[in-house]
């Protein structure tokens, strides 16, 4: 093991690497309750979700701790699971249709993680449009998490939500806990959040309730394969401007995984004058894991940033995503308890809205000063919530960046691709 993972060389050792595999895991594990709460909205049944969402992150995790050799975890990306909800009542599809285009991104991904393409498209993008759209898409998922709980009303019946329902005190007790922790530092204080806020719901409020029969400990749901109807989803690309949402789901997890990567990295001491080594593999885990997953029923996968919870407790090798991934194995015998509080949406919401938090701090890294610059971030952050559509915020960015670069005489400063994308976007828009 010493050998295989070269802990010697890398200053660690087996105890270290095991204590920051359950740090990391401790600290994401949130999301085999969320996410099968979420995509549950568009219709999956919550057993394929649950073993999905499970079985993507065991296959990206193990894939980039034994072939990339780094503590990095993966799994179901937050954001891209509300986008894909929102995404199959836009359009009206079944979610089968839907999965078929998060696996034909998945596809493309994978192409793209094994040429130097993937690099390229990221240096081509501004900074600017980069934090933006991981900005937006935080407060995207913070206003989701403030409807679910209760908060936020409809937009159609007004601002405020009744703040007098068990629902919305139940979110803010559960806001509240997670808040204290996240204060106090306290390592997986999103996951304890969730279950001392359901054990409020269960002891104090009732909405937590079990069925009868539901055991702590049961055997995990069989996995389930199905047709994604890939023929449907190639007929629509053009007419329904399917595409649109292919790319949207490509664009985002090239971005949040890479930025997540390097990020890691850099803590872990791993990046070389601005190289990551042994690359390849590493890049190849999250498109991997996306198309394993939306062949078993999950929206895209991408690299936690919790993972810096396992660096700063001294993982430094892939034996730290080894342990990661066997405790997500674990999980899996604990079905029944989670379905009962993904059932709960007061549960679930403190989650999402904290999590936008964090989503949203690259606000800072943009360069406010310089209108070209500024503005498409912020209609990229202003259209995301507003419109409910994470692709159509990146469409009206990825127009109005090169228009303003343009009337402003540096438009020899914007990549050709910027305006490839530019007058797709705008058909899109216009037309579809």
């Amino acid at each position: 093991m010493n050998q295989f993972f070269q802990l010697t060389k890398n200053n660690t050792n087996t105890r270290t690497e095991v204590v920051a595999g359950f740090t990391t895991f401790l600290s994401m594990v949130y999301i085999i309750v969320v996410n099968p709460g979420i995509l549950s909205a568009a219709g999956v049944p919550f057993d394929q979700v649950f073993m999905a969402t499970i079985i993507s992150a065991i296959v990206g995790t193990l894939i980039m701790g034994l072939l990339a050799n780094y503590p990095i975890a993966i799994a179901p990306g937050m954001g891209l699971n509300v986008y894909f909800t929102t995404t199959v009542a836009k359009y009206g599809f079944g979610y089968e249709v839907i999965f078929g285009a998060v696996f034909l991104a998945g596809l493309l991904f994978i192409v793209l993680s094994l040429t130097s393409f993937r690099e390229k498209l990221i240096e081509a993008i501004p900074d600017s449009l980069k934090y933006g759209i991981s900005s937006g898409i935080g407060l995207f998922i913070t206003f989701v998490g403030l409807e679910m709980g209760g908060i936020l009303a409809p937009s159609e019946e007004g601002l405020i939500g009744d703040l007098s329902t068990s629902t919305a005190t139940l979110t803010l007790i559960g806001l509240g806990i997670t808040l204290v922790l996240l204060a106090r530092n306290v390592k997986g204080a999103l996951f304890i959040g969730m279950i001392l806020t359901a054990l409020v719901a269960y002891f104090f409020t009732g909405d937590l309730t079990f069925k009868e029969g539901t055991s702590f400990v049961d055997l995990p749901p069989m996995p389930v394969f199905f047709d994604m109807n890939l023929g449907l989803v190639l007929t629509n690309i053009v007419t329904e401007g399917l595409y649109i949402v292919i790319f949207a789901f490509l664009l985002v997890t090239i971005f949040d995984t890479t930025g997540t990567i390097i990020g890691v990295a850099e803590q872990a001491g791993y990046m070389k004058d601005g190289k990551l080594p042994n690359a390849k593999p590493a890049l190849l885990a999250d498109a991997v894991a996306t198309s394993v997953g939306a062949t078993f029923g999950t929206s895209p996968s991408t690299a936690y940033i919790e993972s810096t919870t396992g660096v700063a407790a001294g993982g430094r090798t892939g034996l730290t995503s080894v342990v990661v991934a066997s405790l997500f194995f674990v999980s899996m015998f604990f079905s029944g308890i989670i379905q009962a509080i993904a059932n709960v949406p007061s549960i679930t919401a403190p989650v999402l809205i904290i999590v936008g938090c964090f989503m949203i701090e690259n606000l800072s890294r943009i360069d406010w000063k310089t209108f070209d610059e500024s503005f498409p971030a912020f209609a990229i952050l202003l259209a995301m919530p507003l419109t409910s559509s994470i692709a159509e915020g990146i469409a009206i960015g990825f127009i109005t960046y090169p228009l303003l670069k343009l009337v402003s005489g540096k438009g020899k400063e914007v990549h050709w691709l910027l305006y490839l994308f530019a007058v797709i976007f705008a058909v899109y828009l216009i037309f579809l």
